[in-house]
């Protein structure tokens, strides 16, 4: 994998549909990863009594989200895949889930900071879906937000893989094999 971008592998979908569980199962196999922008958010926000939260103030959420996001791009790692738990187009997404213009400079932001080709999308999986202090969203919020982030990737030119509703160590396999390639 020879330019950086080709190297960022994402995984993404609605909440609560085991992202994080792989992201962090591929980490302990030694892959680099980079966590979830929101959940992160959220927690902050709430420590700090602040507005930045999706049921609060949607469109700051989103800008500390590409804020995040473009860091975490960023951030130095070795030569292999990194495996990021959600990519700045899931931004887009979500703002076009809510009914919200996407700002040209998030546009901008998803044509520069490329990810690899094949993205990995966890489809809503009502089995394992939980509530949560940071997961407000009802599971038909959930299933939106997995086809509105979807939509978004394939609308930026990526192809979007569903990850098949498996134990998260063939999950891990599925993915492990793919960065490979």
């Amino acid at each position: 994998m020879p330019d950086v971008h080709e190297r960022y592998i994402v995984i993404t979908g609605g909440p609560g549909s085991g992202k994080t569980t792989l992201v962090e199962h591929l980490g302990a196999q030694g892959f680099a990863t980079r966590p979830e922008a929101g959940r992160a958010i959220i927690q902050d926000q709430l420590a700090i009594s602040g507005r930045a939260l999706p049921w609060v103030d949607p469109a700051l959420f989103a800008e500390l989200m590409l804020s995040w996001d473009l860091r975490s791009y960023r951030e130095p790692a070795g030569p292999g895949p990194v495996i990021f738990d959600r990519g700045l187009i899931d931004t887009i997404g979500y703002l076009r889930m809510l009914g919200r213009t996407v700002p040209r400079h998030l546009l901008a932001a998803a044509g520069t900071f490329r990810y690899h080709r094949r993205v990995f999308a966890a489809p809503p999986w009502p089995e394992i879906y939980e509530h949560d202090s940071e997961r407000r969203q009802s599971l038909g919020e959930a299933e939106r937000t997995y086809e509105a982030v979807v939509r978004a990737y394939a609308d930026h030119g990526y192809d979007v893989v569903a990850l098949p509703r498996t134990p998260v160590e063939e999950r891990a396999a599925f993915v492990a094999e793919a960065a490979r390639q």
